[in-house]
């Protein structure tokens, strides 16, 4: 229970609570499983946008789809403006996550992916599509802030690794989806070619509606209510948690082991999330920059683009290039799916490296094969489905790192933060500079951008095997304490040790 020690005019309460102990020993429950939904169902809505833009790039550019557009412009110009956006939206929302709620951000970041996606639809010239492509991404950026800091903090340390590396590379169940749907919106026997791609934007729209009704019963981190001053409201969510538990598993709950105290604040300035971020934590800070950076090539440069590189170098035409990337959007998410566990069990710093490493390397030798002129489209597509079953654990890794190596105060900052600066060094200039090697229609020049991607990757993988933090089944105060904590009270973990929960049969993969 949450207690008030002291109280101080105009600098807050220092409290001493179990709620972050509380939220760590809960069982896997139907309750946890209405947050995977009700947050981390978003990221197949991203998947699906990114895989059809992709995907109907060569429709958009013929004669009669009713937009004057280049499809060098669609994989060019338009990926770079989408991940631009959801830079700056990362680092908008980001900040306002920190200081005004995880859950008043995720609704509003999720209506804003709506309304733009929407409007996309509606495209009648190039600026237009542009313009909303920027906006769709300026949401999605925010939800990327948001979506990371209440799933970390609302799971619990047991799962927390599995969960968000299945939530974030739930993205490529939207991907296949993404590249079923282009094959339909392509087919011009079913729809015209001008209202096809139009469809798909507005089904994207629609989808977000429902996944907004469904996040309108996510309730508040406790966490973030509490250091906030609203300690009351975090014990009432907490303690309904465990009702709702408690009726489902018919036992009572275990008891927490520890307690923390903190003294509770507004805001964090700007200086201050700096200072902690690079001063106090600068090995972190290197971590998490080389793998947003590292993943973010692989796949904002290379991976977006490969249905121009089926079309450029194996001839397939523009209407089958969904079939082929069905298969490699597979191979991503059974990475995260089958890998996830090991990252709670193994560890993060043995599974975040060798993910990297084994990509990386996977890479090179696809490279090697496709300078050969040994690959066709099928074999190119199964060397690809070998690179991204690793890259994929790898690069939902680098969310899950940087959302639990830095304080609570600064956890949708740091993510926004990290998430930004590597997207915008990877997804931004990568997609300009792949889609002029790919152009070319040279050899020389995609084995080239395969290689950058490639030593990237392996690069990223060789810091986190010396910089990754082992944060398996710890509480997240105990990774980084918080700034609000008051000197010489240990958190949780710190404190009494590891909560000894043992995973249900129910738990998720």
């Amino acid at each position: 229970m949450a207690s008030a020690e002291t109280a101080g005019a105009g600098t807050g309460r220092t409290v001493t609570t179990d709620i972050p102990a509380r939220l760590d020993r809960l069982p896997w429950s139907r309750w946890h499983w209405t947050i995977v939904v009700g947050l981390g169902t978003v990221w197949i809505l991203d998947g699906l946008e990114v895989t059809v833009v992709g995907n109907i790039a060569g429709r958009l550019s013929e004669p009669g789809s009713g937009l004057a557009i280049s499809s060098g412009q669609v994989t060019g110009v338009a990926a770079a403006l989408y991940v631009a956006g959801a830079c700056v939206g990362a680092l908008f929302w980001g900040r306002l996550t920190d200081r005004y709620g995880r859950r008043k951000l995720f609704m509003i970041t999720l209506a804003v992916y709506l309304a733009a996606t929407a409007l996309t639809a509606f495209s009648f010239e190039a600026w237009w599509f542009f313009l909303f492509r920027f906006l769709t991404g300026f949401g999605i950026g925010g939800e990327y802030a948001a979506i990371n800091s209440a799933i970390d903090e609302l799971i619990p340390s047991d799962y927390r690794g599995r969960v968000d590396l299945i939530i974030n590379g739930s993205f490529w169940v939207g991907a296949v989806g993404g590249s079923l749907l282009s094959i339909l919106a392509l087919n011009t026997d079913l729809l015209a070619a001008d209202l096809g791609w139009r469809l798909t934007f507005a089904l994207g729209a629609v989808l977000a509606l429902v996944i907004l009704l469904v996040r309108r019963h996510v309730p508040e981190s406790p966490r973030w209510l509490l250091i906030h001053g609203r300690d009351r409201e975090a014990e009432e969510v907490v303690a309904g948690i465990e009702e709702r538990i408690e009726a489902e598993k018919g036992a009572p709950l275990p008891a927490p082991h520890g307690e923390i105290t903190i003294h509770q604040r507004r805001t964090v300035s700007f200086a201050e999330i700096g200072r902690t971020v690079f001063a106090r934590y600068p090995k972190r800070a290197v971590l998490g920059f080389s793998l947003f950076i590292g993943q973010a090539f692989l796949y904002n440069a290379i991976t977006f683009g490969f249905g121009a590189i089926l079309t450029t170098f194996f001839q397939v035409p523009s209407g089958h290039t969904g079939y082929y990337f069905a298969v490699i959007a597979v191979g991503n998410f059974l990475g995260p799916l089958l890998l996830g566990r090991l990252f709670d069990t193994v560890g993060r710093r043995v599974m975040i490296s060798s993910t990297y490493l084994l990509s990386g390397l996977l890479l090179f030798g696809t490279a090697w094969l496709f300078d050969r002129g040994t690959l066709d489209a099928t074999t190119l597509t199964a060397c690809w489905c070998a690179v991204l079953f690793f890259a994929s654990a790898g690069a939902s890794s680098a969310y899950l790192t940087v959302s639990e190596i830095f304080p609570m105060e600064t956890r949708a900052m740091s993510i926004a933060f990290f998430y930004a600066l590597g997207t915008a060094a990877g997804g931004i200039s990568g997609p300009l500079l792949f889609a002029d090697l790919t152009g070319t229609g040279e050899v020389g020049d995609t084995v080239l951008a395969f290689c950058i991607g490639a030593a990237l990757m392996c690069a990223a993988g060789l810091v986190a095997a010396f910089l990754a933090v082992n944060a398996e089944r710890r509480s997240l105060e105990d990774i980084a304490t918080p700034l609000t904590a008051v000197a010489g009270k240990p958190g949780p973990a710190a404190q009494n040790g590891r909560p000894d929960v043992t995973p249900p049969s129910s738990s998720p993969a």
